[in-house]
Parts: C-alpha cells; sequence; structure tokens
C-alpha cells in the first residue's frame, strides 16, 4: 500500500477514535432523562457522567506509560476493545448499576485511546507536518461537544436510549480493522513489562479523591465531613506517589518530564485554557436562554463558531512556529482573549448578542492555536521513550482542566445564589426558582426580576473567574524560557 494512502486511513482512523471517546461526555446528556427513568436511578445520574471521567483519568497515564514499554498497537488495540466492550453492555444494560459499570469499563478504554491518539500522529508525521494532523484531530474534541447533544436527542426521539451507546460499535470495529492491518511500528519495542503498583494506585487515589471532591462542592448540599476525608485522602495519595515515583526507575510518569520548565508550562496552559472552554460552552448558551429569551436550540448556536475557527486557526500553528516563540504566541493570544472576555463581566445584561458570538470565535481560534502548540512543544520537549507518557499527561491536563472547571464554577454559581438576599425565599426556594427561571417556568413579577439580576450576578462571579484562570495562564507564559521551538528541547 502507498504511504501516504496509509497514512491518510490511519488519520481516518484516528479521527473517528477520538470522535468516539470525545462525544461520549456530551452525547449522553439529552439521553440521561429517559434512560434514568426507563432504569429508574434517579439518584445514581451523576454517576453516568463521573464514572467515566474517574476511570479514563485514572488510566490515561497508565496506558500512556505502557504505550511506550510495549508500544502504541496492541495498547490502542485494546482501548478499542474495551470501549466497544463498555459501549455493548451499557446499551444492554438493565438497571443503573449496570449502566455505571459498563460507562466504567468504557473510560478504561478511553484513557487509551485518547492520548494514543496524539502519540501516533507524532509517530506518523514529522515536526512540520504534524500540525495539520493535530488541527484536525483537535477540531473533532469541538465538533463533539457541539453535535453530541443534539446527536443524543435526534437518537432517543427516533430510535431508542441504547443506541446512544450501540452506535460506537461500528466505528469501533472499523478503527480496529484499520489499525490492526495497516499500522506498522517502526520502533523497537521493549520486550518487558514493568508495571508501577505503587505508583499506580497512589495516582488513582489522587485522582479519585479529587475528582469526586470537585463533583461534591458543584452540588447545593455540602457534606463537611466527606469533604475532610476526601482532602486527606487526597495528601496521603499525593505524599506517597511523590515517595515513590522519586525511588522507582519504571515510575508511572517519569519525574524527568516535570524537571522541565516548558513541560510544565505547558500542561498547565492547556489545563487553564480547557477551563476556559467548558465555561463558554456552558454558560453562554444558558445566558443566551435565561436573559435573552431565546430558544435552547437557537441559544446553542452560540457555541458553534468555536470549533469552525478551531479547525482554520490550528492550521496555522506550523507556520506561527517557524516565525515566532512559542511563548510570543502564547501571551500574544492569551491577552487577546483575556481583553474579549471584558465586555462579558463588565457590561452584563447590556452586553450585544453578536459580542457572544465574537467572543466563541475567537475562543475557539485561540485555543485551536495554543492546546495545539502546547501538545507539539510538549512531545518535542519529551525523549522518544517517554512520548506516550508526555502526550498523555498533556490529555489528563485537558480532561482535569474541565472536571475542575464544571466543580469550581457549579460552586461559585451556588455560593451566589446562597449570599443574595431576596425578601421573602429562602435558600431552599431561591434554588427551585433559579431551575424554573434557566427552565423558562418562573411567571412574571417581582420575583422573576430579582432573579433574573441574580443569575447575571452568577455569571459575572463566573467569568471573573475565568478572566483569573487566563490571568495565570498569562503569567506562566510570560515566564517561560521558551524564545524558539529549537531551544524548547533543550530545557
Amino acid at each position: 500500500m502507498d504511504v501516504s494512502l496509509k497514512r491518510r486511513l490511519l488519520l481516518v482512523a484516528i479521527l473517528f477514535a477520538t470522535l468516539m471517546t470525545s462525544i461520549e461526555t456530551t452525547i449522553i446528556t439529552t439521553a440521561l432523562t429517559t434512560i434514568v427513568s426507563q432504569l429508574n436511578g434517579l439518584r445514581y445520574q451523576s454517576w453516568v457522567f463521573a464514572v467515566y471521567l474517574l476511570t479514563m483519568a485514572v488510566s490515561t497515564p497508565l496506558f500512556g506509560k505502557l504505550a511506550d514499554q510495549v508500544g502504541r498497537k496492541p495498547i490502542f488495540i485494546s482501548g478499542i476493545l474495551l470501549f466497544c466492550f463498555g459501549s455493548l453492555g451499557s446499551g444492554l444494560s438493565i438497571n443503573m448499576l449496570e449502566l455505571i459499570g459498563s460507562r466504567a469499563v468504557q473510560g478504561i478504554g478511553a484513557g487509551a485511546i485518547i492520548p494514543l491518539t496524539f502519540t501516533i500522529i507524532a509517530d506518523l508525521y514529522d515536526f512540520d507536518e504534524r500540525p495539520k494532523a493535530l488541527a484536525l484531530n483537535n477540531t473533532v474534541w469541538g465538533i463533539s461537544a457541539l453535535l453530541g447533544p443534539l446527536l443524543g436527542g435526534y437518537i432517543v426521539e427516533y430510535l431508542s436510549w441504547h443506541w446512544v451507546f450501540f452506535i460506537n460499535l461500528p466505528f469501533g470495529i472499523l478503527v480496529f480493522i484499520i489499525i490492526l492491518t495497516t499500522y506498522k511500528e517502526e520502533r523497537p519495542v521493549k520486550s518487558s513489562l514493568n508495571v508501577d503498583v505503587v505508583g499506580l494506585v497512589s495516582l488513582s487515589t489522587v485522582l479519585v479523591t479529587l475528582l469526586l471532591f470537585l463533583q461534591l462542592i458543584s452540588t447545593n448540599s455540602v457534606n463537611l465531613g466527606m469533604l475532610l476525608i476526601l482532602v486527606v485522602g487526597f495528601l496521603i495519595g499525593l505524599w506517597q506517589f511523590f515517595r515513590n515515583e522519586k525511588r522507582n526507575p519504571e515510575a508511572i510518569i517519569p519525574v524527568d518530564l516535570f524537571k522541565s520548565r516548558v513541560f510544565v508550562t505547558q500542561i498547565i496552559t492547556a489545563l487553564l485554557l480547557s477551563a476556559v472552554q467548558i465555561a463558554f460552552q456552558t454558560y453562554f448558551p444558558m445566558w443566551l436562554q435565561v436573559v435573552y429569551g431565546l430558544s435552547p436550540a437557537t441559544a446553542g448556536l452560540v457555541v458553534t463558531p468555536s470549533p469552525i475557527f478551531w479547525l482554520l486557526a490550528s492550521f496555522s500553528v506550523g507556520y506561527l512556529l517557524r516565525h515566532y516563540a512559542p511563548k510570543s504566541i502564547a501571551v500574544a493570544l492569551i491577552v487577546i482573549l483575556f481583553i474579549s472576555y471584558l465586555p462579558i463581566v463588565f457590561i452584563g445584561s447590556a452586553t450585544p448578542i453578536f459580542v457572544f458570538y465574537i467572543v466563541s470565535a475567537i475562543t475557539g481560534s485561540i485555543l485551536g492555536i495554543v492546546i495545539t502548540m502546547n501538545i507539539l512543544v510538549a512531545q518535542k520537549v519529551s525523549k522518544g521513550s517517554e512520548l506516550g507518557s508526555a502526550t498523555a499527561m498533556i490529555t489528563l491536563g485537558r480532561s482535569l482542566g474541565q472536571t475542575f472547571a464544571t466543580g469550581v464554577f457549579g460552586m461559585v454559581f451556588n455560593l451566589t445564589v446562597q449570599m443574595q438576599v431576596i425578601p421573602a425565599a429562602n435558600h431552599q426556594l431561591k434554588n427551585s426558582m433559579m431551575n424554573q427561571l434557566v427552565s423558562h417556568l418562573l411567571p412574571d413579577g417581582f420575583l422573576k426580576n430579582e432573579m433574573d439580576r441574580l443569575f447575571i450576578l452568577c455569571m459575572e462571579h463566573i467569568f471573573l473567574l475565568v478572566l483569573l484562570f487566563l490571568l495565570m495562564a498569562l503569567i506562566i507564559n510570560i515566564k517561560s524560557q521558551v524564545h524558539s521551538i529549537n531551544q524548547s528541547s533543550k530545557i
């Protein structure tokens, strides 16, 4: 088979694999109500999301390390099989516990697939060609966020909720066949398999307690005792993890990677910008529905410029890196992004609707460039034997950024509601009225006007936090020592 044709086939397989795994976090949102009602599992519904994120986060660094030890192909194929088995089990589930267990298997498979898509791209394309392939792969993430809820609603209405999961199977089989028959690893792989069990257990403890903590603080009722247990568990796991990783030559996360300030800068930048991404994707449509009275379908269109401009802007990464330093690119673009969010925060309800679309386009453009550049620089600064682990860390950073932001934004929203005094409305009544407001069920009158003002205040506080995240990303990149892409491999 012609080499260029083989690479195109492999890239198609990678894009389908990315679509399968990334859309699973959004396609279920519109189907969940039907699933919960048919399986009688309302009290477990949050775990349908949480367990997927938990197992994906825990397994990502493990599979990144294994890919460096035994090769990309066997790990990627294993991830595809696990994801397909999890999808099949989810679709066949007859109760919520079966569904949650199957979603956990899906998450483990996604933990292998997602980082390895970027790693395999690095193996297939040299540094000059890689930005275009990464641009396509990153754009799939944005498209999945846009199409997932629409596709989920369509499937539930015209087929059944089971097909929300079964739809993955034909794509999984296609990816499996292409990778099995077409992908040939040209680098030598280690014959021995050394799994850092202590590192895996301690890292799992850190990630599970952190993600559960973030899930808990985003709810209205916070259990202080449980929060304390999670904080103690997190600190113990973190202490044991660093203690083990310094001693173990086969550490699950190579400590040498984090000796590079350049590498750490890329992870933190991707984490913070992923938090910004989840903010506008979640709250822009809600803002337009509540404040401007747009329908859910119309309000949802506000995020459509983002994936389009993400794709277009990503193709410029190669050119930019040939002419400018990564530090200069990141600083300039983050400043532009920071300025673009100022009207959202300080003008508030007077902000024209078209501004939200412009900010969405700017966000997509800048994230498309900077996050693609984060991946490229992280891969450049890492050794070939650590490429899988390095790419897994970027993937984990992006995942944690979105999960962290979801919890923190939810906490800010709830705290704002609790702290504002509304006559004749206690905390429980305010929460009930806020739900009615978002659902357009709150009747006109004094309380609705008060709740409108309270909602806008919640949005302003959330996007003030977005500005803080952008300021942190800006400071970190200003202090970066990378003045050229070639220099990054030496720092």
